[in-house]
């Protein structure tokens, strides 16, 4: 399924990209949205963007190959962009955070700035550049914006000082226990980060939003999540780079709590499976096996509000 051809070696996307977009017969199609959308510097209304934001959720890989998604909050301005190809973000290290040990120097790192009372998002990816302990700057890979689908509208307040750690300890497990299994099968947004290494030795990291009505993801007794995949911007990051690499990286927020449940494991894309037909308007599946897990109540001090009215 990953055959390359000579037209592949100019192209925006890489091998699985373009494998998941021949699976629906776009890939001709999808070549001019990637030179012309995937650009490697910021455009200036997502220079302006970052700043405004209260959050932002990271991607990361640690020293092993296991890669994270995470959620770090801030007062507004703690990212800024002086230059296109630069974005300086403040956040101090945080040992509780297991994305945190895949942002060292000279790692890749993926960025997503999503504002869920709008609806809008923009996505980033490059390698970070650290002085201190405090700050590091992203040199941008690549950026671009994503479309507003299935993003559940939330406005969000901050409930202490975001640079007051809490007092709760994370727990780590092998597997699901029912405080996970609630949050999973409750919820209708996550985050899921995911990786390649491209034949010119560069890491892309990769971060995005997946969203659906309260309960879209599905848990097996074996704690195995089954997530449906809709119709989109036909980019295929994620999943592209499941196929060329299987692992993952999921974060799962309570938006009422705070409490964030991160997990890193492998993933299976189903293109042609009898079970597509169970979820409603899904075209495709994914599977993903967790391997390590890391529950962490109260972790962000941003609580949201879901606009039930919508």
């Amino acid at each position: 399924m990953l055959e390359q051809t000579g037209q592949d070696a100019t192209s925006p996307w890489h091998a699985g990209e373009l494998a998941m977009q021949r699976s629906v017969g776009v890939a001709e199609r999808m070549d001019g949205p990637g030179r012309n959308f995937v650009r490697k510097a910021m455009p200036e209304q997502h220079r302006a963007f970052f700043p405004m934001l209260p959050f932002v959720v990271l991607g990361a890989v640690d020293a092993k190959g296991d890669v994270w998604a995470t959620v770090r909050a801030e007062r507004p301005g703690f990212m800024a962009s002086p230059e296109p190809e630069v974005l300086e973000v403040r956040l101090p290290r945080d040992a509780a955070d297991p994305a945190d040990a895949g942002m060292e120097d000279g790692d890749a790192i993926a960025m997503l700035g999503i504002q869920l009372e709008t609806r809008r998002r923009n996505r980033l990816n490059g390698v970070i550049r650290r002085t201190d302990a405090g700050a590091f700057q992203v040199r941008v890979g690549q950026s671009f914006g994503n479309c507003p689908q299935y993003i559940q509208l939330r406005s969000s307040a901050f409930v202490r000082d975001p640079d007051m750690p809490t007092a709760m300890s994370p727990v780590h497990a092998g597997q699901l226990d029912d405080r996970a299994r609630w949050m999973i099968e409750r919820a209708d947004t996550f985050f899921v980060a995911s990786y390649v290494d491209r034949d010119n030795g560069e890491r892309q990291v990769d971060v995005s939003h997946r969203g659906g009505n309260a309960g879209f993801v599905r848990v097996g007794a074996d704690g195995m999540l089954t997530i449906p995949d809709f119709s989109g911007n036909r980019f295929f990051n994620t999943l592209g780079n499941f196929l060329v690499n299987p692992k993952a990286g999921l974060v799962f927020i309570d938006f009422e709590t705070g409490d964030m449940l991160q997990m890193t494991g492998r993933a299976e894309v189903l293109l042609d499976s009898p079970e597509i037909a169970s979820f409603q308007r899904a075209e495709r599946l994914w599977r993903f096996t967790p391997e390590a897990i890391v529950l962490r109540p109260d972790a962000l001090p941003l609580r949201w509000n879901l606009y039930r009215d919508l």
